[in-house]
């Protein structure tokens, strides 16, 4: 079964994320509220935090930066990337599942 917040797309997969910036190390704490809640160790400052985040998907979830980008959120704790390349829901779900 998919988790509430993995979604295939035409696209590729989308990831519902729920950040909190500011925490001593980055790693997956849990789910929240239907998102899978990331602490990260950047502020919420510059840009920062989001540019911490996709570095680090892309390091778990091993595939190039360039294959991850926001679909929206920025500027929120609540945030949506996608995906896409060649990766499965099964291989994202491994290597983030909480």
């Amino acid at each position: 079964m998919t988790p509430i917040w993995l979604k295939q797309t035409p696209n590729g997969i989308t990831l519902n994320l729920h950040c909190q910036p500011g925490a001593k190390v980055t790693k997956v704490v849990g789910l929240h509220d239907g998102c899978l809640k990331i602490s990260l160790q950047a502020p919420a400052v510059e840009n920062k935090a989001n540019e911490l985040l996709l570095a680090w998907l892309s390091k778990q979830l091993k595939v190039p930066q360039k294959q991850i980008q926001f679909i929206s959120g920025q500027n929120s704790r609540k945030k949506q990337v996608e995906v896409w390349g060649p990766i499965s829901l099964e291989q994202i779900v491994q290597a983030l599942a909480p």
